[in-house]
């Protein structure tokens, strides 16, 4: 529920600060503050959660971050004001942030290899459902002022008070136990020698798609940010729609996305995964070129849409949650993933501040989220295009027999966990010791 409860946060978030705008005395200034106050949480908890995930485990700080979103939630009800509000915001940003990266890989180590990109794919289902249970509630509620705010925010928080109430239920991860303990005990397996940032940054076998998934999931983000964002704008000052039918052609969008979406999970654990992500690649692609060869009509709008909805499904957020955690050993899967989100939020919110300028010329608009999103797919194709290579396959081996493991695969010899070195002779007085490989 980590994706609903962030995406439902997103979306209440925009439309509440609204109609608290008229009754709180909130100011256009203000309600911009507490904008960029939630995108810089969502970062830093992203960023702080996903590594006290991987250090003190995935229950006590997916159960800290839903109280989090809970209480942040209560402020944002009952805030008679901008310091309220600014407070409850804070909470539920840091809270959902880094709720996601432990919630994720609390969901793949409890996975198999059969269906662990499936269950992963379905967070992306509930993160269609947090959208469009927001976007239903703001068509019956919009009219009510604070009011209608405060059933926006208290649904998010009735919402995560249910899920951290079922998740006091649920035991720490099998995976994560084992990893710290054998961490503890100096033994020589490959998720309790691989913790630290150094292991990403100075094994190219992690490098590599740590690298991938900085630049696919940054640069991709950035167009469906700028989507989210000025969509509406570009829809109404350009195409010639009106709000409200902009608005429907998104709610209708939205069961074609979850079924897209469902589609992703009857084929990511296989071996068609990659054929599908460069087709929604090219749609991704096209969906921001249209525009930019075609005219902004609406036609070429809805066709947009479309393909937007289908490229996202197979070659976004989705997959990069995949990635994410099949790359990385337990005791880094946390830290990595949050690092890439808090990335990709950070740089969305700076873009976002220039990208009012470059609405003015839609097609330059559209011109340069073509670039970019082609960027980043390509980022993602290349970091992937031979890998079926997962951690959870070999992460409980030592070191050397995961090197035979790897080397077995068919990975090159730049990708490896040790070096081979001569061996270390002890000193004649000293009896003699077993040495564990030493690290490249």
């Amino acid at each position: 529920m980590a994706s609903y409860i962030d995406a439902a946060a997103i979306v209440s978030s925009g439309t509440a600060l609204v109609l608290y705008q008229q009754t709180l005395g909130v100011t256009g200034g203000q309600i911009g503050i507490l904008s960029a106050a939630l995108t810089l949480s969502i970062a830093i908890g992203a960023l702080t959660g996903g590594r006290l995930g991987d250090r003190f485990g995935r229950r006590k700080v997916f159960i800290v971050t839903m109280a989090m979103v809970v209480i942040g939630c209560m402020l944002l009800v009952l805030a008679p004001g901008f310091a309220g509000l600014f407070a409850g915001t804070v909470l539920l940003g840091l809270g959902s942030g880094a709720d996601l990266p432990v919630s994720l890989s609390t969901i793949s180590e409890a996975a198999s290899s059969t269906n662990r990109g499936k269950l992963l794919g379905f967070s992306q289902i509930f993160w269609f459902g947090g959208i469009l249970a927001t976007n239903a509630l703001s068509a019956i509620i919009g009219g009510l002022g604070q009011l209608g705010g405060q059933i926006l925010f208290g649904h998010v928080g009735i919402v995560a008070l249910a899920v951290l109430v079922l998740r006091v239920t649920i035991p720490e991860s099998t995976t994560w136990s084992e990893a710290h303990t054998e961490r503890a005990s100096g033994v020589d397996t490959v998720r309790a020698q691989r913790t630290g940032i150094k292991d990403v940054l100075g094994k190219k076998i992690f490098l590599i798609p740590f690298l991938a998934l900085l630049v696919f999931y940054t640069l991709t983000n950035i167009g469906a940010n700028t989507g989210g964002q000025f969509g509406t704008y570009i829809a109404v000052n350009v195409v010639g729609l009106s709000v409200q039918v902009n608005s429907l052609i998104g709610i209708f969008g939205m069961p074609l996305g979850m079924l897209w979406g469902l589609w992703f999970m009857r084929i990511v654990d296989g071996r068609l995964r990659m054929h599908y992500f460069v087709f929604g690649a090219i749609c991704l692609v096209v969906s921001y070129l249209l525009p930019v060869l075609l005219g902004f009509s609406i036609p070429v709008w809805l066709a947009m849409q479309v393909l937007n909805g289908l490229g996202g499904a197979f070659a976004f957020e989705a997959i990069m949650k995949v990635w994410s955690q099949e790359s990385f050993p337990t005791l880094l899967r946390s830290s990595v993933q949050g690092s890439i989100i808090a990335v990709a939020r950070v740089v969305a919110a700076g873009v976002a501040l220039v990208t009012p300028a470059l609405a003015t010329t839609p097609k330059l608009l559209y011109g340069s989220l073509t670039a970019v999103v082609l960027i980043g797919v390509t980022a993602g194709w290349l970091g992937f295009r031979n890998s079926r290579f997962s951690t959870f396959d070999i992460e409980e081996k030592n070191l050397a027999d995961a090197q035979a493991a790897l080397s077995g695969g068919g990975l090159r010899a730049d990708s490896t966990w040790t070096t081979q070195e001569p061996p270390v002779t002890p000193p004649m007085s000293a009896p003699s010791t077993q040495y564990a490989p030493t690290e490249r």
